[in-house]
């Protein structure tokens, strides 16, 4: 079994608080988690109709038999339930009673909030990182990685990635869309997810994006909401300072994992990979991911930002670190080229100072460092991203 990189920081939150919430995607190893890092606490998955049931119907006599506390899968499926464990939290005063999991963020997230705000530490788990990927199974393909994708039941199962992404986006769209939004035609909402996919690592213009599905941009909106709201699609966010440069205001898109965006986009095995004219989009959206996992794992929220211009000067990537930025580029390509540091040399005019240097990560294999930008692959991101924690 995988150790996760967050399970250190998992147990240092259960000393300090008396609730730890976890969200993240289906099938990121929430439970298997949990199970793991607290392998003597009762566990009840809420899942199960008659738990799921029993919790709902009377709570105090559900908590009632978990004095110690437990492991509570998917605490979306009781929504109520929040309001009981705060009592018996205040009443107890003891750390490390409930871990709370969900796969639903802003519905767990709210129910949290109005309840346990104070009480609970957040974290995110996403799929397997590269480093948790890379020491037990040995990938080391970058082609691989964009087709597998990184649910850990592919690794651990040593499934079919097409067939078991096509199997996850099946049942996502049965369980989990039926749960939060009503759409009467699946059929548009997949084709919707699709052009989602075809438009990863760019600016989202949400009239296009629904002219193109067919729905409106009313519709649009609020279904890339419910995607969000899934772990399915990640907005990054523009970066905004005091400058005078027109900076573009809109979010790019990308999918929190790689593998069910090459699926989507009909993706069958790695020389598909290979050829296919979005791959420096997956290999970007890889690069994005992996930088938020390696803040997600330690417990930190998401810092990152792009930058663009109305000039076309782009940065993939700004780290924010305080006061400062850590900018990033990304390039697919496995040999280093002068256009690489363009985006880099543009932002310098802006933005004087960068304590912690510049990087570029590409898709090759040997690092260099050209004056203070620095170029590795995407293997060595937590190493660049240790030197500005």
């Amino acid at each position: 079994m995988v150790v996760r990189e967050i399970s250190t920081h998992l147990k240092h939150l259960t000393e300090k608080y008396p609730v730890v919430t976890i969200t993240g995607p289906r099938q990121s190893g929430k439970t298997t988690l949990a199970k793991s890092v607290f392998p003597n606490k009762a566990y009840i998955n809420l899942e199960m109709p008659d738990n799921r049931e029993f919790a709902t119907a009377d709570p105090r006599g559900f908590l009632r038999k978990i004095p110690e506390g437990a492991i509570l899968d998917e605490i979306q499926r009781a929504p109520q339930l929040p309001s009981y464990i705060q009592g018996i939290v205040d009443e107890k005063q003891q750390n490390g009673m409930f871990i709370l999991t969900g796969s639903q963020q802003f519905e767990v997230t709210n129910s949290i909030n109005q309840s346990l705000a104070g009480r609970t530490a957040l974290l995110k788990l996403l799929p397997f990182s590269i480093p948790e990927i890379n020491e037990p199974f040995g990938i080391s393909d970058l082609d691989q990685l964009l087709y597998n994708g990184f649910y850990p039941r592919i690794y651990d199962q040593k499934l079919d990635p097409t067939q078991a992404l096509a199997d996850y986006f099946e049942t996502y769209v049965e369980r989990d869309l039926r749960q939060l939004i009503t759409v009467k035609n699946l059929s548009t909402f997949q084709k919707f997810v699709k052009l989602c996919a075809g438009r990863i690592g760019q600016i989202l213009n949400l009239n296009s994006l629904g002219n193109d599905a067919g729905i409106s941009h009313t519709t649009a909106r609020e279904w890339l909401t419910i995607l969000e709201a899934s772990y399915i699609v990640f907005r990054l966010e523009p970066f905004h300072m005091n400058i005078s440069k027109r900076l573009i205001k809109s979010p790019k898109l990308y999918f929190y994992d790689v593998g069910l965006a090459s699926y989507l986009l009909g993706i069958e095995n790695i020389s598909h990979v290979e050829i296919h004219p979005l791959r420096g989009n997956l290999f970007e959206n890889l690069v994005v991911m992996e930088i938020l996992k390696y803040r997600y794992n330690q417990g930190k929220r998401n810092n990152l930002n792009f930058y663009r211009d109305a000039q076309g000067n782009e940065i993939d990537i700004l780290y924010g670190a305080g006061a400062h930025v850590l900018p990033i580029e990304v390039k697919a390509g496995e040999t280093v080229a002068g256009d690489f540091f363009r985006g880099l040399y543009a932002l310098e005019k802006l933005i004087a100072d960068f304590p912690f240097g510049k990087a570029v990560i590409y898709g090759g294999s040997r690092e260099e460092t050209r004056k203070d930008i620095r170029i590795v692959n995407a293997f060595s991101i937590p190493d660049i991203l240790n030197r500005v924690n």
